[in-house]
């Protein structure tokens, strides 16, 4: 039995999960609509104030779903009350961060200033001028617009300059020893 897959998602108040056919799992809340399309093999039970997931079969295949869609709808009734965010550290010499409305401008030793718009249902706040935070409800999109952030320039291990997670650790490396 699939440890993660067999424990019931509590449903806070202010939420509304509906299952649709074909597995259309819509959930509802102050922050906003999330809905997500879970296989039909798998089974969802709403009771009450939990919703459980099962699986027909012990095949590998529905093994590997039970998790995974307990999974997603764990983050879709998270996004919807909390919300995610993703806090990205620019580090480096004349590196910095502007923002202009829906724009994020970057300049990190390019030519010219790499201008990003944020997309829809995401936002971003800069604090200072070496701190971005995305912020949104869909867990998925707010950590693919950071990794789409940070590969402007990724933290290198010799220096540490670059754009990194705030909570993320640099493997530094040791330069070139002179004779």
């Amino acid at each position: 039995m699939s440890r993660i897959g067999k424990q019931p998602i509590t449903i806070p108040a202010g939420v509304e999960i509906t299952v649709s056919d074909k597995n259309l799992v819509t959930v509802k809340g102050p922050k906003g609509e999330l809905s997500e399309q879970i296989n039909e093999a798998i089974k969802i039970n709403i009771e009450e104030n939990t919703v459980t997931v099962e699986r027909p079969t012990n095949n590998k295949v529905h093994r590997s779903l039970h998790g995974l869609s307990r999974t997603l709808i764990s983050n879709m009734v998270t996004g919807v009350t909390k919300g995610y965010e993703k806090k990205l550290q620019i580090v480096g010499v004349g590196y910095r961060v502007a923002k202009q409305g829906k724009k994020l401008n970057l300049s990190l030793g390019f030519s010219h200033p790499v201008e990003m718009v944020d997309p829809e249902g995401l936002t971003t706040e800069v604090n200072g001028t070496n701190e971005i935070i995305v912020k949104g409800i869909n867990k998925q999109a707010v950590g693919n617009y950071a990794a789409k952030i940070r590969a402007w320039r990724e933290p290198e291990p010799y220096k540490g300059k670059g754009i990194k997670y705030a909570d993320e650790v640099i493997r530094r490396k040791e330069g070139k020893t002179g004779k």
